[in-house]
């Protein structure tokens, strides 16, 4: 499972990585992590707003802060 943190590391983004990273291991999934930073890369995936987290390139979160109970949802 790939998981994409859209942002460009501000404190939200590194919360939403840190959320996203706990909820793998809870669950006790594997999980390829990548950081997609650039501007022009987060918009190409539709994203205008950072925070975002995308699985398995689908977009599911854009603009918030997922909690890690949210995350282990889209997750299951």
């Amino acid at each position: 499972m790939k998981i994409q943190i859209l942002g460009t590391g501000c404190p939200k983004c590194q919360l939403l990585e840190q959320h996203a990273r706990e909820a793998v291991a809870e669950l006790g999934i594997q999980g390829e992590f990548e950081k997609v930073n650039k501007i022009e890369d987060i918009m190409a995936m539709g994203v205008m707003m950072t925070p975002g987290l995308a699985i398995d390139g689908q977009v599911k979160s854009v603009g918030r802060v997922l909690t890690k109970d949210q995350i282990k949802n889209l997750l299951a």
